[in-house]
C-alpha cells in the first residue's frame, strides 16, 4: 500500500529541516572564531539560571591567537563574541584591566558557572569571579551603644599620643613627627567611596584622583543600568572622585540589584579614612592627620552597596602609576595604597597579580582585616600586603576585628568602652552631616562615632608615608619588616575578668575582647615612632652582661644592661628585663625595670633572658641570651679529726698502710 502524497511531502520536509539544522551547526562552528587555532568544537553550554548575571575577570594566556578585531592597545582585549560563540553563550564585554585581561558578563548565568565554563578554554590563563567588596563598617548590633549624646570624645585624639597605662595602644605619632613630618611629595592613595573635597580640614591636601565606579560596565546593555545605580552620581568612570553619598533606601534593599546590602544612611567612609591620614595638621582647626604633610590621592572604587573587584583592581593599578587601558595616566603615583574594604574568601589570582605589580612599583598596600570577628578575608589575606587588625585602647583585640595568621600588626580601631552613653574611645575624623546627599562638613564624635578596622588601616598607611619620608627607596618588604620589628608587644593582662587569649579563627565569630597573640593579631601594636626610627637606622642597641660567668643553682646572677646604647642625639629612657624561656628554672629577685637586675636560679637547665631598651622617641630594641644553669655541687666527704694532728686514728691507719707497701717492695 502506497503512502499518500501528503506523507511523502512531510518526510521530505523533515529531511530538509535536518539538513538545514546540520548546516546551521556547521556554520556555527565556522563562525565561532576560536581564540586558539586547532581547538576542538563548541563546548557544552552551561545550564542557565533565570535572572542571574555572571561577572568574571578573565586573563588570556601569553601568545594566545586573539582576534585582531577584538583587541587594541587603547581598549585592550574584547573577546566576548569569540568566547560566546565557542561556548554557546551570550557574553558581553566589560572593560579591559590590562593587555591580556578583561571583565566578561553573561545574562542568565551565575558567576560560578561562568568561571567553570571559561576555565576549560585553552587560551584562558585564569578566571575568577568579579565579586563585590564593601566598606569595612561596623555592624549596628548589641555590642555597640545607641542613643549617644556627646559632641566629641573627651579624650580627643588619644590614638596619636604616646602610650600610657590607659591608652596602651596609642601609636606615638607625636614622637614620629619629631623625626619627620613627611613631605608634600608623599602620596597616599585612598581607594574608597570617594571624598568630600570641600571639607575645610582637607583643603590643600587632595590631589586629582579618579572615579572607577562603573569602569568595568559596557557602554550599553543589561549591566549599564546597574552600574549607574551603584555609581549614584549620574555617570560612570570619570575624573571626578567626589563622594555623592552611598545611602540605600528600604525599597532598594529589597531588590535583587542591592542583594546583601541593608538600608542605611550615607557613610562618607572615604572622607573619614582620608582625614585620619591627611587632615591638615597644625592648622588651628579640627583634627590632626597622622601623616602630617602627606597628600591624599582619592580613588573612588566603592559606590552604593560596595564595588566590584575589577574596579578595585583597576583603581589599585592606576593609583600606583601603572597603565590601565582606556584611562588617562596618573600624574601623582602613590607609594602607599589604603584599602579599607573587603569581604570573605581566599585571595584570588586577580588580586595576587595586581599586588605583585604594585610591589614591583614599590607601592605598599595596606588593607583592613575586617569587622566580622572571623578569619581575615580578601584582599587582606593576600600575600605581600600589610593586613591590619583592630585593637582597643587597652591593647586587647576589639571584639569585631577579624583575626588570623595573615595579620601583620594591630592598630587602634576605636571602641566605646561601655554599653550605654557616649562612645568613649572612638577615632575622631572628617565626615559630613548628610544622611543621603552631601550637606555640611563635620567631624565624627561620641554619637556619630568612627570605629572599625577601616580606621585602623589608615593609621598604618600614614605611618608608612612617614617611614618613606626617611627612606624613599624602601621596598614594601622592608616596610613590612620594619613595622613588625618595631611593633610593641600586646598586653597579656590588665583587662577585665574573663578576658582570655584570642583563639585561631573558626566558623564561629569571636565577637568578644581577647588578648592578642602573634598568630591572631600580628607582630604587635603599631609604634609609629619606632617604625620611623627603624627606617633611619637610628634605633637603640640593647646589650647586657652577667656575672658570675658560670651559673649554679642557688647562686644569684647579676645582670647589667649598661652596655646598651642610644642613637646619636637620643637617650635611653626605659629598661625591661624578662625571662622568655625556661621560666620555671629561675626568677627575678627585685625590680625588672632598671638598668640592672638580679636573677635567682632555682633548677638546672637553660634559661633565656631578654632585655628591651626604649629611647626618648619610643623606639625599642631587644636582645636576649640563653644561660645554662648547673646543678649545685653535691655534699663532699669530710675527714674526721680528733684534734691530735698526726696522731689521729685515720692518720695512723694511713701510715700503717704505707709501711706495709714499702715492706712488700723491699722483700721483692
Amino acid at each position: 500500500m502506497h503512502a499518500p502524497a501528503t506523507t511523502h511531502a512531510k518526510r521530505a520536509q523533515r529531511r530538509f529541516l535536518a539538513v538545514l539544522g546540520a548546516l546551521s551547526v556547521l556554520s556555527l562552528g565556522l563562525l565561532s572564531s576560536p581564540l586558539h587555532a586547532g581547538e576542538p568544537g563548541p563546548l557544552p553550554a552551561p545550564k542557565r539560571v533565570a535572572e542571574a548575571e555572571g561577572r568574571v575577570i578573565v586573563k588570556y594566556r601569553a601568545g594566545a591567537a586573539l582576534r585582531a578585531s577584538a583587541y587594541s592597545a587603547k581598549v585592550g582585549p574584547q573577546q566576548a563574541r569569540a568566547l560566546g560563540l565557542r561556548l554557546g553563550l551570550s557574553l558581553q564585554d566589560g572593560r579591559a584591566l590590562s593587555e591580556r585581561s578583561q571583565v566578561l558578563m553573561a545574562q542568565g548565568l551565575s558567576s560560578t558557572a561562568l568561571v567553570q565554563a571559561l576555565a576549560k578554554h585553552p587560551d584562558v590563563e585564569w578566571v575568577v569571579e568579579d565579586r563585590r567588596r564593601f566598606v569595612r563598617a561596623v555592624p549596628n548590633d548589641q555590642f555597640f551603644p545607641n542613643g549617644l549624646t556627646t559632641t566629641t570624645p573627651v579624650v580627643g585624639q588619644w590614638y596619636l599620643r604616646a602610650p600610657d597605662s590607659t591608652f596602651v595602644s596609642a601609636i606615638n605619632a607625636q614622637a614620629a613627627w619629631d623625626r619627620t613630618k613627611g613631605g608634600g611629595n608623599l602620596v597616599v592613595a585612598v581607594l574608597d567611596t570617594g571624598i568630600r573635597p570641600n571639607h575645610p580640614d582637607l583643603q590643600g591636601k587632595i590631589l586629582p584622583g579618579y572615579d572607577f565606579v562603573g569602569f568595568s560596565a559596557p557602554a550599553a546593555g543589561y549591566s549599564t543600568a546597574d552600574a549607574l545605580a551603584f555609581a549614584n552620581d549620574g555617570d560612570l568612570a570619570d575624573a571626578d572622585p567626589a563622594d555623592p553619598g552611598d545611602w540605600i533606601t528600604a525599597a532598594e534593599a529589597a531588590t535583587t540589584r542591592f542583594d546583601g546590602c541593608e538600608a542605611s544612611d550615607s557613610s562618607w567612609h572615604g572622607t573619614q579614612v582620608a582625614g585620619l591620614i591627611g587632615a591638615s595638621t597644625n592648622n588651628g582647626i579640627g583634627m590632626a592627620g597622622a601623616g602630617w604633610d602627606a597628600k591624599i590621592l582619592p580613588v573612588r572604587v566603592l559606590g552604593k552597596c560596595g564595588g566590584y573587584d575589577s574596579e578595585i583592581i583597576a583603581g589599585m593599578k592606576w593609583a600606583a602609576g601603572l597603565a590601565v587601558p582606556g584611562t588617562p595616566s596618573n600624574s601623582y603615583p602613590a607609594k602607599v595604597v589604603n584599602l579599607s574594604l573587603g569581604s570573605t574568601g581566599a585571595c584570588g589570582a586577580a588580586y595576587t597579580e595586581a599586588i605583585a605589580q604594585l610591589t614591583a612599583a614599590k607601592a605598599t598596600v595596606v588593607v583592613a582585616a575586617g569587622n566580622e570577628g572571623l578569619a581575615v578575608g580578601a584582599p587582606a589575606n593576600c600575600a605581600g600586603v600589610v593586613s591590619v587588625a583592630g585593637v582597643r585602647h587597652a591593647g586587647t583585640k576589639v571584639g569585631y576585628s577579624n583575626l588570623g595568621p595573615e595579620v601583620t600588626l594591630g592598630a587602634p580601631a576605636g571602641n566605646c568602652g561601655q554599653d550605654t552613653g557616649p562612645c568613649l574611645y572612638s577615632l575622631i575624623t572628617t565626615t559630613d552631616t548628610g544622611a543621603t546627599s552631601p550637606s555640611v562638613p563635620s567631624y565624627s564624635n561620641g554619637s556619630n562615632y568612627s570605629v572599625g578596622t577601616s580606621f585602623a588601616a589608615p593609621l598604618v598607611s600614614a605611618t608608612v608615608s612617614l617611614m618613606q619620608a626617611i627612606k624613599p627607596d624602601a621596598t614594601p618588604a622592608q616596610i613590612i619588616a620594619a613595622l613588625r620589628s618595631s611593633a610593641r608587644a600586646f598586653p597579656s593582662s590588665g583587662a577585665g575578668a574573663g578576658v582570655s587569649a584570642c583563639q585561631a579563627p573558626s566558623g564561629v565569630a569571636q565577637e568578644s575582647e581577647c588578648y592578642c597573640t602573634s598568630t591572631t593579631c600580628g607582630a604587635g601594636m603599631l609604634n609609629a615612632a619606632a617604625a620611623v626610627a627603624a627606617m633611619s637606622g637610628a634605633a637603640p642597641t640593647s646589650s647586657f652582661s652577667y656575672s658570675p660567668a658560670s651559673l649554679t643553682v642557688g647562686v644569684n646572677v647579676a645582670l647589667n644592661g649598661q652596655s646598651s646604647t642610644a642613637a646619636a642625639g637620643r637617650t635611653l629612657t626605659a629598661y625591661q628585663w624578662a625571662i622568655t624561656a625556661g621560666g620555671t628554672l629561675a626568677n627575678f629577685s627585685g625590680a625588672t625595670n632598671a638598668v640592672t637586675a638580679t636573677l635567682s636560679p632555682v633548677a638546672s637547665g637553660a634559661v633565656t633572658v631578654q632585655l628591651t631598651v626604649t629611647d626618648d622617641l619610643g623606639t625599642t630594641h631587644v636582645s636576649s641570651q640563653t644561660l645554662n644553669i648547673a646543678a649545685a655541687p653535691g655534699p663532699q666527704p669530710v675527714l674526721e679529726s680528733s684534734g691530735g694532728g698526726s696522731t689521729s686514728p685515720l692518720w695512723l691507719l694511713l701510715l700503717a698502710c704505707c709501711a706495709a707497701l714499702l715492706g712488700r717492695r723491699r722483700s721483692a
